[in-house]
């Protein structure tokens, strides 16, 4: 069904075949012209997120890090891969407080530069899962970027947005400019320094990147912004395959990365939610709402507690995402009262950003995410190559005693993950009882309001049966900077008894609209109907996104 409660001008796209979706028009294209050539699900997401980083250089790219989920169709089964850079093995908490930075890092600091682990996850991502070459794949991308694409409203008006705090000349900022200054809609933007380095990895793969010229220009541009990535941490990358984790909800398996990402802060609220009676109460009222801000708010508190790097900081798993630990946790609620200062839990043991969703005809599928951080990321642009690099260490905690405190070598506290649903019975089409079958796959992007975003849309779709489109249309709420007493933005389309309702329950709430709406994430989603097998998309209103089929 359809929401009547925030109408759409899009209508949800079906199909019998493939379906991509993202924040940009011209990276969906390249993702089917990938699947046209024979590609996969694996080689349209790579395809897609290289033509992003061309088209929303501010949001992704090479100089960022990536995750993935990948559902095999031929095995029914989902796998994870951790895409994310490490801190340089100079760069320590010892460090930073004889240079005076003990007690917090600038969010634009050359400190705060991880090592950029996209291009080793496209890569793998394609040796792993793919039909192509790396060659074949990238292809799109260098031609979008040597020609040239016209930019979007949207994405425009971000770029100016961005551009003045981050881009700035002596820093390579030049280089995704125009003249100094960001282009307008509709204007031709090329990029030859980012086509040059395509073509480069295209030919070369992965090492090409790490190792030689490019990791060069990439340790030296740090280096002369102050800080102390080298050519042997670059060298040193490795991406990981990891187990997905996963929960029950309301008899629908939702996977997510396992940490460092903060996908675990979703399924924690998904846990906690599933022992209410969401599905009777009234959509987007004020004690709906309620129960889901309450139970974002617990996760958080675990989450800031618990997720680090696993290398550094093994968490109990398996405890945190018990029913039993749920349960435990949900009695902290009060259904007519917030509470601001959630206490984290003891499980007893036993930004700007790109998403994107691929399902091929085979039945295969690829849940991708490919980010800077924050706009632009630090803002440095090595000589020659087009993209910038992440800020992704600025995530991590310079209190000695936190998990997620920072350290060589370590991975940080990360924001982007992508999501997957799937049903764990067989349907007519199987007969394979240990097979998952493909339910969704999908993903919200934003910074500390991915889990949120997830959370949302996932009861959108099984609680209240809404389409994809319509689940993605439907007003947000976000807690902001992901902190559990935080103050919550609710974006307009709410009726304005209910935020006066919530506000009356305690919760610090504040209004968006407009052009602010951008924190409430952009998403796609992709679902299949278990019975036909039909796909039905949506694509984000507050993106110049779309969903496409073949």
């Amino acid at each position: 069904m359809h929401s009547d409660d925030f109408p759409s001008r899009r209508s949800p796209i079906y199909s019998t075949r493939s379906m991509v979706g993202a924040s940009q028009p011209l990276a969906v294209a390249a993702g089917l012209e990938t699947l046209r050539k024979g590609g996969n699900a694996a080689d349209a997401a790579v395809a897609t997120a290289a033509a992003l980083n061309v088209c929303e250089p501010f949001s992704t790219g090479l100089g960022g890090d990536c995750f993935a989920l990948f559902y095999h169709a031929p095995t029914g089964r989902v796998h994870a891969m951790n895409g994310s850079g490490r801190l340089p093995a100079a760069l320590s908490l010892e460090r930073l407080r004889a240079e005076g930075l003990g007690d917090e890092l600038p969010p634009r600091h050359p400190y705060t530069v991880t090592v950029p682990g996209a291009c080793a996850g496209w890569s793998d991502l394609i040796e792993q899962y793919g039909s192509l070459s790396l060659g074949e794949v990238l292809q799109p991308a260098i031609r979008l970027a040597e020609e040239g694409f016209p930019v979007a409203p949207l994405t425009a008006r971000e770029w100016a947005g961005l551009a003045p705090e981050a881009l700035k000349p002596e820093r390579g900022g030049h280089e995704l400019s125009v003249a100094g200054r960001a282009p307008r809609p509709g204007e031709l933007f090329r990029n030859p320094g980012l086509a040059d380095v395509l073509t480069r990895i295209a030919k070369g793969g992965k090492q090409a990147f790490y190792t030689g010229e490019i990791a060069n220009r990439i340790a030296g541009a740090v280096q002369a912004a102050g800080g102390c990535l080298d050519e042997r941490d670059l060298a040193a990358h490795q991406t990981t395959w990891e187990a997905p984790i996963h929960t029950s909800y309301r008899g629908v398996n939702v996977w997510e990365c396992p940490p460092n990402g903060q996908g675990l802060a979703a399924l924690l609220a998904l846990n906690i939610l599933e022992g209410f009676d969401f599905p009777d109460l009234p959509p987007l009222s004020a004690q709906s709402l309620h129960l889901q801000i309450e139970a974002m708010r617990l996760a958080f508190a675990d989450a800031r507690a618990f997720i680090a790097d696993p290398a550094f900081n093994p968490l109990p798993l398996e405890a945190l995402l018990s029913k039993d630990y749920a349960s435990r946790r949900r009695l902290l609620i009060d259904p007519h009262r917030a509470c601001l200062n959630h206490p984290c839990g003891v499980p007893h043991a036993s930004s700007d950003t790109v998403y994107l969703s691929v399902v091929d005809e085979q039945g295969n599928a690829c849940s991708f995410i490919n980010s800077l951080y924050m706009g632009f990321g630090t803002g440095i642009v090595p000589t020659g190559c087009g993209f910038a690099l992440q800020n992704r260490g600025h995530n991590f905690s310079l209190d000695p005693d936190s998990p997620n405190a920072l350290a060589p070598n370590k991975r940080p506290y990360h924001t982007i993950i992508p999501a997957m649903a799937t049903l764990p019975t067989p349907g007519p089409r199987t007969g394979d009882p240990g097979r998952e079958q493909l339910y969704a796959c999908y993903g919200v992007m934003g910074g500390f309001m991915q889990p949120q975003g997830h959370m949302q849309v996932t009861s959108a779709l099984i609680d209240n049966r809404l389409d994809p489109q319509a689940a993605l249309d439907r007003p947000r709420f976000c807690i902001l900077d992901g902190k559990s007493g935080g103050t919550v933005a609710l974006e307009e389309g709410l009726p304005l008894r209910v935020m006066s309702s919530l506000a009356e329950m305690g919760h610090p709430v504040v209004p968006v609209s407009g052009e602010g709406r951008r924190i409430f994430g952009r998403g796609q989603i992709i679902q299949r109907d278990p019975e036909s097998g039909v796909l039905c998309g949506g694509s984000d209103p507050r993106a110049d996104g779309c969903v496409m089929t073949l």
